[in-house]
């Protein structure tokens, strides 16, 4: 892969010696390529800012950890990359749909350069663009009972729940459950305005978020009593929706009725998403050294 830079842009080739605060070296030249495998710039380099944070330790831990998501929409893509730009070595990305225009306001992988590509396509291009010692596996697939032998979760892992079905949701946490990996679930995204209203809960005790209710209905009819975190947000607007005229968006609902959805929302949902997974890895590694 190549970048070309033309007058007076700068590339910032790899960190040298951040200790003295000389941290890149500058190119000027009136046309130059650069071969990205050339510049050599490693996970160490990505993650010096992060390891200074949380230590060594943890960010080892990062690398070694493997998380699935579920649903690249307008929550799940933003918690891909910000796990990715935390470290976490190896992300199971898992989604059938392509991107379309009505992406654009909520999706990252969405551009008008990716519009038709398959989101998993699309979005693990950008994940190797931004650390390329990331392992990206990619399943194009719907999650539901009948795909369940595709995603092989295990004990370690780490599972981010942002797909829209009810169904698949409740069939997601109890093979979770079964196969002792940690479960990080998005509730209702659309239909809100304030990021501020976001927050944690464990999925038996949200309040105001119509989708949690659904969930724990179906979780009690499986007779489930496991639990585990959820985002969520209990901000109420008015119903502001319109026939989606055959358009594609990403959602599994069986209704005809696309609601509305901001990327101030969605993408915050996706981060503090990422912030458990971390945090988690990070209180994991404190208990096994002490």
């Amino acid at each position: 892969m190549y970048i070309r830079s033309s007058v007076q842009e700068i590339l910032h080739v790899a960190c040298k010696s951040p200790a003295k605060n000389t941290c890149c070296t500058s190119v000027r030249h009136s046309s130059i390529v650069v071969r990205m495998e050339d510049l050599k710039i490693g996970s160490a380099e990505i993650l010096d800012r992060m390891a200074r944070l949380v230590g060594e330790e943890a960010v080892s831990a990062f690398e070694r950890t493997r998380v699935f998501v579920f649903g690249l929409g307008g929550v799940g893509s933003w918690c891909a990359e910000a796990l990715t730009r935390s470290g976490i070595g190896h992300l199971v990305l898992v989604d059938d749909d392509a991107v379309c225009a009505s992406n654009i306001n909520r999706q990252i992988e969405a551009t008008i350069n990716t519009i038709g590509m398959y989101k998993t396509d699309a979005l693990s291009d950008r994940i190797r663009s931004i650390n390329q010692t990331c392992i990206v596996t990619t399943i194009r697939a719907t999650y539901s009972a009948k795909t369940i032998s595709l995603f092989d979760i295990g004990p370690g892992d780490y599972v981010v729940d942002a797909i829209d079905s009810i169904q698949s949701k409740i069939d997601l946490a109890e093979q979770c459950a079964s196969a002792g990996a940690v479960l990080f679930s998005s509730m209702g995204t659309a239909l809100k305005l304030d990021p501020t209203k976001l927050r944690v809960a464990d999925i038996w005790k949200t309040e105001g978020c119509p989708l949690a209710r659904l969930v724990r209905s179906g979780l009690r009819k499986h007779g489930f009593s496991g639990s585990y975190q959820t985002v969520y947000s209990a901000e109420q607007l008015p119903r502001r929706n319109s026939p989606s005229s055959g358009m594609p968006d990403g959602s599994l609902r069986p209704s005809k009725i696309v609601n509305g959805s901001a990327v101030q929302v969605t993408a915050t949902a996706g981060m503090i998403l990422c912030s458990l997974v971390i945090n988690d890895i990070i209180s994991k590694k404190v208990r096994s050294t002490t």
